[in-house]
């Protein structure tokens, strides 16, 4: 019974995928990527003001993991890779390690900070991301969108979803998808 029910969820999980990547790629008007693949720079598209290349990064401030505040201003000056996840998102658990790779190895000398949104409200909780987290090694500020309105300004709709976001505070890519550690380091080798 159980497995039945995991397949079902499962099932369920891949279908709300597949309408969504298809909705977004059947709608031209709204499709802000129009002639882009995942993972290239983002096309200017008024319906997605806000969250297209060359604007600035909407601002937000919300609490860490750690109990921390912070705001996305706070950053401002340096590199940011924003990442929005979930502990039970496979591709998300694929690229944590490459992430916490690049931070430890990386992150300090290229003026990079790694900020990793957890999306908790479609989660299994605060102890569940504390768990992730711990089993991860991960280093990294983890951020919590306990209301879901930092996902949705973002529209972190496929996770996991990453911002590349410049010095200035402007967002430079989307990239949709797990990323590896070279990816990392050549999209933000593009960042000024």
């Amino acid at each position: 019974m159980k497995k039945i029910i995991g397949l079902l969820i499962v099932g369920c999980l891949v279908a709300i995928a597949t309408i969504s990547f298809v909705k977004e790629n059947i709608d031209e008007k709204a499709d802000p990527f129009e002639g882009e693949q995942m993972g290239t720079d983002l096309a200017e598209n008024p319906a997605n003001k806000g969250t297209g290349k060359g604007d600035i990064a909407p601002e937000f401030t919300l609490t860490t993991l750690a109990g921390e505040e912070v705001s996305l201003s706070d950053y401002k000056g340096k590199k940011v890779v924003l990442n929005f996840w979930a502990t039970w998102c496979p591709p998300c658990k694929a690229e944590m390690p490459h992430m916490q790779n690049y931070y430890e190895d990386m992150a300090e000398e290229a003026n990079v900070e790694i900020l990793a949104v957890n999306l908790t409200k479609g989660d299994y909780g605060i102890d569940k991301v504390s768990s992730f987290v711990d089993d991860y090694g991960l280093t990294f500020p983890i951020p919590l969108d306990e209301e879901g309105e930092i996902g949705d300004v973002y529209q972190a709709i496929t996770i996991p979803t990453t911002y590349m976001i410049d010095t200035t505070g402007t967002i430079q890519n989307k990239i949709v998808g797990p990323m590896d550690e070279q990816m990392i380091i050549d999209y933000v080798n593009k960042l000024n």
